[in-house]
């Protein structure tokens, strides 16, 4: 045996397979489209409950399922993203990334307000 084989050698970087940048930048892509295509539902939802009593509201549920779809393409891009990490070129890693740091930033606001007033 070897003195580099017992485990404290280097590891070498697994290059991912073809087409997973492409699919992770397809599906960071379709996640950041759907978040900005919930907002223009929610603010004519947030205006319609607010300025009327009207309890039938389509606006809301609508910028949920936009939202909603926009976090499973998220979680889509980002699985992939953390699997082949060290293989894939930096542009990338952040794209893939950043869709699903951007929710759970959004999330921890979202927390954290309402315990600061």
């Amino acid at each position: 045996m070897s003195a580099g084989s017992e485990g404290g050698g280097a590891t070498a970087v697994r290059t991912p397979p073809f087409g997973t940048g492409q699919r992770i930048r397809t599906r960071a892509i379709w996640a950041v489209s759907l978040f900005t295509a919930a907002i223009p539902p929610a603010v004519v939802g947030l205006g319609i409950s607010t300025a009327t009593d009207d309890q039938v509201n389509v606006a809301l549920p609508l910028a949920l399922l936009f939202w909603a779809l926009g976090f499973l393409f998220a979680l889509w891009a980002a699985v992939p993203t953390l699997r082949h990490w060290d293989g894939l070129p930096a542009q990338t890693r952040w794209l893939g990334a950043l869709p699903l740091l951007s929710v759970s930033l959004f999330l921890s606001l979202a927390l954290l307000v309402p315990l600061l007033r």
